[in-house]
């Protein structure tokens, strides 16, 4: 791949230091050779030269919750749909995303190890992946897709080989659907610990699984050498629940009361906002042939969904950028920054939260999320100065420049 030299711009490496002009990033191969004042790189003669034209280096962007394999989309049109087509799908969606200059994401269930194997070999391509495989659920939960007719409707396909059913009762059961996850592959485990807005059959502050049932899934990823825990978790006692359990992060968090988030500080947990995830659904409604149920829902949670997270950031909690991309359209998925900046968060903070965060959530802190020297090489341009207009993410043409391990993705420069 050879080296590479970004000049002439802003950089802003994730680590919450001041933009820095008149500073280069040079690329060797997969890795950051070097990041600093240009005067100070003695250039071999043999670099590409790349100029940014007065845009801004970044860190690759770190999507902490996504769900790679779907959009939403009307039950008619999903029933109506062939099994492997959803591969072929993906691959757009995973180019998409990585053309928005998300260079890794975490997929919080639906994606099974053929694809990540695929984007790894250059098959297709796409972010690079933290699988969870499938979400453990109850029986009658947020992930059941049992409907009032009696019969299931998923959003996605279920026990095909490489994707256990997540479904599952009691410590045993849940130890062993762990376990599960695990041999299919899981580098992080998936729970549902409430009840969601899409689910027909449950409520976002209904509780699911016992505090119990919880530690066990801890434990058995922490035999596994630390495989984490993600707990969707939108209702106050569910989220404790989680917490006390030793989760890592809380997905969405919709009803954090003052206890959890003083638990949330107590412990390190991360909290991955999703903040797009409602306004999506009421912005979609319509056309993807939303469930009325789950308009009601995103109605009613939304502002609290805003005020939880304004209380989480100004309380300290860790914030990864998440946005559950998915439920909308993949390449969208920087919306969520300007979302968070409404919400009180500056944007620097934003763009932390949406690398360095997210990367120490992941646990890839050791070779992701700042742009700093022997780091992998995923670097990004945009145009203009995010700090100036955060806002500007969200139109994918001013993502001018995608490196993802060294490699040039896309280039508009």
């Amino acid at each position: 791949m050879g080296k590479k030299l970004l000049k002439n711009g802003i950089v802003i490496d994730g680590n919450g230091s001041e933009p820095k002009t008149g500073y280069v990033v040079v690329i060797e191969d997969e890795k950051i050779g070097f990041v600093g004042p240009e005067q100070d790189y003695q250039a071999a003669g043999d670099e590409a030269v790349i100029d940014v034209q007065g845009g801004t280096v970044l860190p690759g962007f770190i999507d902490s919750h996504v769900h790679m394999m779907m959009e939403y989309s009307p039950v008619a049109e999903r029933l109506a749909t062939p099994f492997s087509f959803m591969y072929y799908q993906a691959a757009e969606y995973l180019k998409n995303t990585l053309h928005a200059g998300i260079t890794s994401v975490r997929d919080a269930l639906g994606t099974d190890l053929g694809v990540k194997k695929a984007v790894e070999d250059g098959l297709i391509v796409g972010p690079r992946l933290q699988l969870s495989i499938n979400a453990l659920t109850i029986t009658g939960g947020h992930g059941d897709g049992y409907t009032v007719s009696g019969k299931e409707l998923n959003l996605l396909p279920e026990n095909f080989p490489g994707m256990p059913s997540g479904k599952c009762d009691g410590v045993e059961e849940v130890r062993k659907k762990t376990r599960e996850m695990l041999r299919a592959g899981a580098e992080v485990i998936k729970v549902h610990a409430t009840g969601g807005v899409l689910s027909a059959t449950d409520h976002p502050e209904f509780t699911q699984f016992s505090l119990e049932e919880l530690k066990v899934i801890v434990e058995e990823g922490h035999f596994r050498k630390g495989v984490k825990v993600m707990a969707h978790a939108q209702g106050a006692e569910g989220i404790k629940n989680a917490v006390r359990a030793g989760i890592h992060s809380i997905e969405h968090g919709i009803f954090l009361d003052d206890e959890a988030i003083e638990l949330m500080l107590e412990n390190g947990t991360y909290l991955v906002p999703t903040l797009l995830a409602p306004v999506a659904v009421l912005e979609d409604a319509a056309k993807v042939g939303m469930p009325d149920s789950a308009v009601a829902k995103s109605k009613e949670v939304i502002e609290q969904h805003k005020a939880s997270f304004t209380k989480a950031y100004q309380a300290g909690v860790k914030i990864a950028m998440g946005t559950d991309a998915g439920v909308m359209k993949h390449g969208t998925n920087l919306r969520e920054l300007g979302l968070m900046v409404d919400a009180g968060m500056t944007p620097m903070d934003a763009l932390i939260a949406s690398t360095k965060t997210a990367a120490e959530c992941l646990g890839w802190e050791d070779k992701l999320g700042t742009l700093e020297a022997g780091k992998l090489a995923d670097v990004i341009v945009v145009k203009g100065n995010p700090l100036e207009d955060i806002y500007s993410l969200a139109n994918n043409e001013n993502i001018q420049l995608v490196v993802k391990n060294g490699k040039v993705e896309k280039h508009l420069l």
